[in-house]
């Protein structure tokens, strides 16, 4: 269905650009070069079983594969029919490179099924491969029949010889031109700023020219940008200058260290080389924050290849927690219980190749490394088969070598240069395991485990053995954290494993079944009132046995007491944790009132447990009479675009109810008043009452777009997750093909920048984050376990979470609208600056939601592809938007960003997002159920997660961070209120308007 080239709108281009976006191998183009290959690329979709092109033609074109997959057949004489298939080229991959110099095509090229293929003509490709020739190359399959030169000799077995290996490469290769340019300019600037710090040096009676220190190089680094978080950040940017040769050890020793050693740039090798002129120092100053950019982005990769290069033994503690780091966000690992890899962060090795063509192992081999993929891609063959298929960053392979000793199923081969990868060796694996199961403690019930405890490798201070939960039902899970709970803590530091329960348990006990056991413990005093001659009767824990020890009556009494406060401490907790949705149970309520009548009632208990009686009076009161008070219901119209968007939000309770707009086909609408966190079902239902209509109803998601999602009957709360400018439309299902958007969805016609080009751009980003900071803090903690597990098994709302998530996409889209609704190019380039203002200012606020709302809008192709508009943008500005863009590099599981948020102090509002990621990693990588039990080794790891978010919102945001202008209201009425185009397909096409296709 697209055009030819010549004839292409910018509408197929975006057609075309989102399908290369799709292809991981395009990820990675910068998107000049994605355009123009959308605007010169031709389209092709072959049947199954024909030929492209024949060994030995003269090639037109270069193609790429989109989907499907094709055969290389290769022949060793002219005849055709004897032709061996080599490899398979998959998605991703691009052949036809003979183009370049015309020699003759070095294979036959088959389609296997019906494949889609992108193809450039010559000239074309010539002009592209000119300028973009490192990202072209990257696609290239391997040498064709590199794979019978079985270049072994690349390999390397033994761990001592992967060391030295790997790293002398270093010394003997040209350097980049990136990293040769970063050392001159970091030399030049040292130069000019700081002369002295490079000199000769002398030591033990030898004179070493002209270096600097170790200790002085990341000193200085750690001085010149903020980018730049630590000193081992430092170091790891110094190190990637050191493996490319740029920088050098004296004594050529191969990692970087942060200590009194000698250092000389490259290019004070040799002698006599001049000191930069004024010229040279004027440059450097410009280039410098660029250049530490660069390097900040390297270095944490750079680190930890040094890290994993140094055998086992020599890794420091801090070494290990940078490779445990890493780990714990490796998809292949993510079965592994953290013990596990805390103990392979000590042994996995790195192990890295030059060369596409080389073979890592052959089909048939005897198997003892398992292999997971760092950087790069290899492809695996099968004899007779050729490739089967192409393994990228992130995936493993190998790992059957571990537990079986069967050979190696396939031969593995290098598809690109310089790929990386992480090898854990069998026998650690297997002696790790070992260990592992010798630490661990199953108890039994009936032949049955009921609790996996594990003995914590850091042993406690007195001495005595700590045990962690691993897993276990929920009953013994409990029971274990009362029985060993920590008492010289006070219960706002709460002990960690009580925390990670109070939090989890809704994902496996219900209040239903806690409230009951927790009741137990705390009603001992009937026993001791009953019994004074001894304890003939138990107190019984759900079928547990729990028996007092015997004893004196005084150590009976203060057995009791401690079994008490236990309970009790973990019932405050529990509490505040709960906070306002205790209020929504009324069997929690009464739970808590009986509790409180149990302790009150008893004399000797009240005066042993004084401290914590207050706290639970308070409670008590609090919810028991907000209970009573929240039975009237509150109307909630915060999802309108009314008035209400300037009141402050309060959170948003389940038993809430909402006014919701329902539309019919012909967008007339009935107002229907329902509870928030009502179904899908319960909405129909209501609309069917309200239109009077017997006919089966279809409850409808239209965006502005036209696109439908059909919502499902048990979906709960579905209002909350709707589009910016998403409608709910009722209709019977012969009619759906019928909806079309309401026209208000399409969204403002004319931009607002008349609006508040007048207000500051502090006042903006100020207001923004009050905003944004209300709605964080209206979010629940157990919302975001609602969202992860899915909100139907609660049926609980998350509409406090879903408005904060919409309120950053509204601001994303804000910025995308603003842009392509204005026509005058100079006025473009005011609103670029604005915005980098503005998120300047919400970076300072530590408002990190809005800072990536904007620049996600920033990087959004309808405006990055406005190149007049960016090219007039001046240089200050720029340099901060890459600063900026360069903290949403998602590469490493978003280290950036991670980095950042280390250093800030609360109160922070988080980039959500990728919070909720981390959690759905988990949730997906591990079952929470594990032969029966609670896999709380999950719970503990998703807990985690969400006192990250407690964190950020440990302190009360201070209102006086800013002091406003006279127009407060003014701007505060408009960022609660923005109004934006949230169609994809519409704003590309007002940005060609804007900005033609060059031609």
């Amino acid at each position: 269905s697209l055009h030819r080239p010549s004839e292409r709108s910018g509408e197929d281009v975006d057609i075309i650009l989102t399908r290369l976006r799709e292809v991981k191998a395009f990820q990675r183009f910068p998107p000049s070069l994605l355009l123009q290959i959308c605007a010169c690329a031709f389209y092709e979709c072959l049947e199954k079983g024909i030929t492209l092109f024949r060994q030995g033609d003269i090639g037109t074109s270069w193609y790429a594969v989109l989907s499907g997959s094709l055969d290389v057949k290769v022949s060793e004489t002219a005849n055709h029919q004897d032709a061996v298939t080599i490899c398979t080229l998959g998605i991703g991959t691009a052949f036809g490179e003979s183009i370049l110099d015309n020699t003759p095509r070095h294979a036959t090229i088959v389609s296997r099924e019906t494949s889609e293929l992108l193809r450039i003509e010559q000239r074309e490709f010539k002009s592209l491969w000119e300028k973009y020739r490192q990202s072209l190359a990257g696609l290239l399959a391997p040498p064709y029949g590199a794979m019978e030169s079985g270049s072994n000799n690349d390999r390397l077995t033994d761990k001592d010889s992967m060391n030295s290996d790997s790293m002398n490469k270093a010394h003997n290769k040209v350097p980049s031109e990136k990293l040769q340019r970063s050392g001159k300019i970091l030399r030049n600037a040292i130069l000019s700023r700081v002369p002295h710090m490079i000199r000769d040096r002398k030591y033990h009676l030898k004179t070493y020219r002209q270096c600097c220190v170790g200790t002085e190089l990341v000193d200085w680094l750690v001085q010149q940008s903020a980018c730049v978080h630590t000193r081992s950040h430092a170091v790891g940017m110094w190190q990637a200058l050191l493996e490319e040769g740029v920088l050098n050890h004296v004594d050529q020793e191969l990692g970087f260290q942060d200590k009194y050693l000698f250092y000389r740039f490259l290019d004070d090798e040799e002698e006599d080389t001049p000191l930069p002129s004024e010229e040279e120092k004027r440059e450097s100053e410009e280039e410098l924050p660029e250049t530490i950019l660069l390097l900040a982005q390297t270095g944490p990769d750079a680190l930890l290849r040094m890290i994993l290069r140094k055998s086992p033994g020599q890794r420091t503690g801090d070494d290990l927690e940078i490779i445990y780091d890493e780990l714990l966000h490796i998809k292949a690992l993510a079965h592994l219980s953290n013990t596990v890899k805390r103990e392979l962060a000590s042994v996995v090795i790195f192990e890295s190749h030059a060369k596409a063509g080389t073979v890592l192992f052959n089909q048939g081999e005897e198997g003892t490394s398992w292999y997971i993929i760092q950087k790069g891609s290899v492809n695996v063959v099968i004899y007779g088969k050729g490739v089967v298929c192409t393994l990228h960053e992130g995936d493993d392979f190998g790992k059957l070598a571990l537990v079986t000793d069967s050979p190696r199923a396939a031969s593995i081969v290098l598809r690109e240069d310089n790929c990386h990868f992480l090898r854990v060796d069998k026998e650690d694996f297997n002696r790790i395991l070992r260990d592992v199961e010798a630490n661990t403690v199953r108890l039994k019930e009936h032949e049955q485990a009921v609790l996996v405890l594990e003995k914590s490798p850091r042993a406690s201070t007195l001495g005595s053995i700590k045990y962690t939960v691993i897993s276990g039902t929920p009953e013994k899970i409990l029971e274990h954290l009362l029985e060993t709970m920590r008492m010289d803590i006070h219960q706002s530091e709460p002990d960690p494993a009580v925390d990670d329960f109070v939090l989890m348990h809704c994902v496996f006990m219900p209040n239903s079944q806690l409230c009951p056991l927790l009741m137990v413990p705390t009603s001992w005093h009937l026993h001791l009132a009953l019994n004074r001659r001894g304890w003939s009767m138990r107190s019984t824990l759900k079928g547990y046995l729990v028996a007092p020890p015997p004893g004196s009556e005084q150590e009976r009494l203060e057995y009791a007491v401690n079994t008490k406060r236990r309970a009790l401490t973990m019932i405050l907790r529990w509490a505040n944790t709960h906070a306002y949705l205790l209020q929504e149970e009324p069997a929690a309520i009464s739970f808590l009132e009986e509790l409180y009548g149990n302790v009150s009632n008893d004399s000797r208990i009240l005066r042993a447990l004084k401290d914590l009686v207050p706290d639970l009076e308070k409670v008590v009161k609090l919810h028991s009479e907000e209970a009573k008070a929240t039975r009237k219901k509150t109307l909630i119209r915060q999802f309108s675009n009314g008035e209400e968007r300037l009141q402050k939000k309060q959170p948003i309770r389940n038993q809430d109810d909402i006014l919701l707009k329902v539309y019919c086909s012909d967008h007339t609408y009935s107002t229907i008043r329902i509870a928030i966190a009502a179904t899908g079902r319960e909405v129909i239902n209501a609309v069917a009452d309200k239109l009077g209509t017997t006919d089966e109803l279809l409850l409808v998601h239209l965006s502005s777009a036209g696109e439908k999602q059909i919502l499902k009957p048990n979906d709960v709360s579905v209002f909350s997750t709707l589009s910016i400018n998403g409608r709910l439309f009722a209709c019977p299902r012969d009619q759906l093909n019928t909806l079309t958007p309401l026209p208000d969805q399409e969204g403002p016609s004319a931009g607002s920048m008349s609006t508040f080009e007048l207000m500051s751009s502090k006042d903006l980003a100020y207001q923004m984050t009050m905003f944004d900071w209300e709605l964080f803090s209206c979010v629940h903690e157990h919302e975001l376990l609602y969202h992860t597990f899915g909100r139907q098994s609660f049926r609980r709302t998350t509409a406090n979470l879903d408005l904060f998530l919409r309120r950053f996409n509204q601001v994303q889209l804000w910025v995308v609208s603003e842009v392509c609704l204005c026509a005058q190019l100079s006025k473009r380039v005011q609103l670029l600056k604005k915005f980098i203002k503005i998120a300047a200012h919400c970076r300072e606020f530590k408002n990190l939601n809005s800072f990536f709302a904007i620049i996600m809008g920033m990087s959004n192709p309808a405006v990055s592809r406005l190149s007049q508009t960016w090219e007039k943008l001046p240089t200050k500005f720029k340099k901060f938007y890459a600063e900026f863009e360069s903290m949403m590099d998602p590469s490493r599981n978003h280290r950036a960003y991670r980095l950042t948020v280390t250093k800030l102090e609360p109160p922070i509002i988080p980039f959500m997002p990728l919070l909720l990621k981390d959690m759905t990693f988990t949730h997906e990588g591990n079952k929470t159920f594990i032969d029966n039990m609670v896999n709380f080794e999950k719970m503990r790891i998703i807990a985690n997660t969400i006192r990250q978010v407690r964190h950020c919102r440990s302190q009360q945001f201070n209102p006086d961070i800013c002091q406003p202008n006279k127009n407060q209201t003014e701007v505060r009425g408009y960022v609660r209120k923005l109004c934006v185009i949230d169609n994809q397909r519409a704003l590309t096409q007002l940005s060609y308007r804007l900005e033609p296709r060059r031609t």
